[in-house]
């Protein structure tokens, strides 16, 4: 692979314009791309096999008027300054905005709130459900501005109207998060490098792949269902993968150039091997995340591929558009004139680094660092005890939106279960007596303690199939109306025996419930897939049995302090100001798979960048505990500031509204936290300390039976110093930037 990789980083540097010019013109493509089409995302699940599904299929062949998979919007009326709706004037307003909504585009069906029932008892706030003949990916622009002119109508009328339901679009959100991501970004990286020409390289090829991949996902969106988050986490992993990589390429080639190596020759070089690392990283997170697809959920799938696609991107971004731009600097990029006097004397070898300074204090203390840090990780992994699992909602909406607003009013008008009604569904197509298995479907519901209102039984036209709406007295994310969905399932056999009857669970409370089953009973296979893919992996890497088995300790114990720290803030409530968490609420359920298999990526990332070091060293003679000190003098300073990177770039959406964003840019900053610096820069040294030589040990038959990736580079360097030594070409021949450098003898 380096060979190869060695060979195309002089070939992109050589061929720089006609390289410059093909990604151009892929990025001017996908821009054209996206003005050409109109994507659309949705929230929607689809869960074969379970009952909540069988019941919505049951309910679109029976009660094809009710569009059970389609989209639905609440219409939330609250009269204002605490007067009645039931007055004449209001009344007849609100009639008025319900016949505008039975005229809006793709409608199927809208409930009076007076003939439904579905006015509070204050008489100040109703209710008015409508039903969509299509999903939420079919809703189009059409019908939401219908919707939207009903609000605005009622508005004028001087009632208050907000809008519910997944048929309402999300208003576009700030970029600020993603341009706060890029300025932190850009002063790490003019502090590490030293050069605002250095510092460019990276941000320059994040930008192109990103937007690269951002208008892909868009044209794709308009022929599959995208998830609505699939681009918020594609932007978000590939923005700081793509800086990260950059910056371990660019660092490599400044080291080459220092070297004395001519700057064709040192992009070969920086690719051969940063470049080999950054193929083996980018794979790991590409195969996690493309893994999500295994699980079932459509919704999920759709995020992983999204946000595997942009990583491919940055990968090959890295590898070929990156040595074409360090040919149009040269050797400019090695002058770093904005260092400070510190940094040189390190440079130089005046001072010694601090990471070096560090590796050393882990080394003459390995058992205290070891236990410091496996104490600390796991006290804060403590809360990942208490971990439960929901669907995003209204009520994790942005504060002030017209969901969020909708659903507090709700909550006040009705109570906190209105939101999230349960539909029960009774087939007794093979009962002897249909209508007396709803009845006693009904009397079931009205007897259970956390059900706040029962409606009437609904037949279809063949009258064997009844629909049933049970209000629970909780809101639809807490633990008593999980509970309450299992009790009414388990209370459904008793009536299947004594009338025949199969009563089924469904809605989006209920189909919320059982995806979070689902997705954590996925949880520990997923888990075991990845940790045995980063065994494998590593195995190969490093030819040691040992270093695999501890990176995946770390990696498992990074992730369960993580999801720890997630528990803590976003479902206890600790320290929610600080991190701008409006209300408590369980952990989003889709977000500990994703945070599995973003952060193995990442660790498989720095380990490989940071323990290849260590390993190069020992090969060439080095003793085991120098060989760490070593690895910490070559990869620690890069490390670090790639990790403060991304780091910064997921803190930055803590900064939006929506909770499920938050959330999941507080989980992979804290990931990387972890990892880093106490996972890589301090666990795996004290472990590799306390192994010795052992820690490179690999049985002699299975090292017969591995093949040699050659990840770190090692033969490339062989056949270097061999074509060297044959070509007789110097190998430190230090050239201009303006001149054309000579080309060496080939390889081989």
């Amino acid at each position: 692979m380096a060979t190869l990789l060695y060979r195309l980083g002089r070939l992109a540097f050589r061929r720089r314009r006609p390289v410059l010019l093909a990604w151009i013109t892929v990025l001017v493509a996908a821009v054209i791309g996206v003005s050409s089409v109109s994507g659309s995302t949705t929230d929607d699940f689809t869960l074969p096999g379970t009952q909540s599904q069988q019941a919505i299929d049951l309910l679109e062949k029976e009660f094809p008027q009710a569009s059970a998979s389609g989209a639905t919007a609440r219409v939330v009326i609250e009269a204002a300054d605490g007067r009645k709706l039931t007055s004449a004037t209001h009344k007849q307003q609100v009639r008025s905005l319900v016949a505008d909504l039975r005229k809006a585009p793709q409608v199927a069906s809208v409930t009076d709130p007076f003939s439904g029932g579905l006015v509070s008892s204050s008489g100040s706030i109703a209710y008015a459900p409508v039903t969509y003949a299509v999903p939420q990916a079919g809703i189009t622009p059409a019908a939401s501005d219908a919707l939207h002119k009903v609000a605005d109508k009622g508005g004028r009328a001087g009632l208050d109207i907000s809008l519910g339901g997944n048929a309402v679009l999300e208003e576009e959100q700030s970029n600020a998060a993603e341009l706060i991501g890029l300025l932190v970004a850009a002063l790490v990286l003019v502090i590490t490098f030293g050069s605002l020409v250095a510092a460019g390289l990276p941000l320059l090829s994040a930008v192109v792949g990103v937007g690269i991949a951002l208008c892909a996902i868009t044209v794709a969106s308009s022929f599959v269902d995208m998830a609505s988050n699939a681009q918020t986490l594609a932007l978000m992993l590939g923005l700081a993968v793509a800086i990260d990589y950059a910056l371990f390429i660019v660092s490599r080639y400044r080291t080459e150039l220092r070297a004395g190596h001519e700057p064709e020759e040192a992009a070969g070089r920086a690719l051969g091997t940063a470049g080999s690392a950054v193929v083996f990283a980018g794979l790991t997170v590409v195969i996690a995340l493309a893994g999500l697809s295994v699980i079932g959920i459509a919704m999920l799938t759709t995020m992983g591929l999204a946000a595997a696609f942009a990583i491919a991107v940055a990968v090959l971004v890295a590898l070929t558009l990156l040595p074409a731009t360090l040919g149009f600097t040269g050797t400019r990029v090695a002058h770093g004139r904005l260092t400070t006097r510190r940094v040189r004397a390190e440079q130089h070898g005046r001072r010694v680094t601090t990471g070096v300074r560090w590796g050393r204090f882990v080394t003459r203390h390995p058992w205290k660092m070891l236990l410091a840090s496996v104490v600390g990780l796991g006290v804060l992994a403590i809360p990942a005890l208490s971990l439960r699992l929901t669907l995003p909602d209204d009520s994790m909406a942005a504060p002030g939106s017209t969901q969020r607003v909708a659903y507090d009013t709700l909550g006040k008008g009705f109570g906190p279960g209105f939101s999230g009604p349960l539909t029960v569904v009774v087939d007794a197509r093979d009962s002897d007596d249909a209508r007396a298995a709803a009845t006693g479907t009904s009397a079931m519901l009205d007897g259970l303690d956390d059900v706040a209102t029962v409606r009437p039984p609904v037949f279809n036209e063949a009258g064997d199939v009844a629909l049933i709406t049970a209000v629970p007295g909780s809101s639809p994310t807490s633990q008593e109306t999980v509970d309450l969905v299992a009790d009414i399932r388990e209370r459904s056999d008793a009536v299947e025996q004594d009338s025949g009857a199969h009563v089924m669970v469904t809605g989006t409370t209920a189909l919320a419930i059982d995806v979070s089953a689902q997705l954590g009973e996925a949880m520990v296979p997923y888990l075991a897939i990845v940790v045995g893919l980063a065994l494998v992996l590593l195995l190969l890497v490093f030819r040691s049995v040992l270093i695999p088995l501890k990176a995946a300790a770390g990696f498992l114990l990074s992730v369960a302090a993580t999801l720890g720290v997630l528990v803590a803030v976003f479902q206890w409530g600790w320290l929610k100001d600080v991190f701008g968490v409006d209300e408590t609420a369980p952990i989003v359920s889709l977000l500990p798979i994703l945070l599995i298999g973003v952060v193995f990526g990442l660790a498989m990332d720095y380990e490989v960048f940071l323990v290849s070091g260590m390993r190069e060293a020992y090969v060439h003679g080095a003793d085991p505990t120098e060989a760490i000190v070593t690895g910490f003098r070559h990869g620690a300073r890069v490390v670090t500031a790639a990790a403060v990177i991304m780091i910064s770039v997921f803190a930055g959406f803590l900064l939006d509204d929506v909770a499920l964003v938050k959330s999941i840019g507080l989980g992979l900053a804290t990931a990387v936290l972890f990892d880093a610096f106490v996972i890589r820069m301090t666990l795996v040294p004290a472990v590799m300390t306390l192994l010795g030589a052992r820690a490179w040990a690999l049985p002699r038959r299975l090292d017969r039976l591995l093949p040699n990736v050659d990840v770190e580079g090692e033969k490339l360097r062989h056949a270097l110093a061999e074509r060297d030594r044959h070509s007789h070409v110097p190998a430190h021949t230090p050239a201009r930037s303006d001149q054309e450098p000579t080309a060496p003898a080939p390889l081989g």
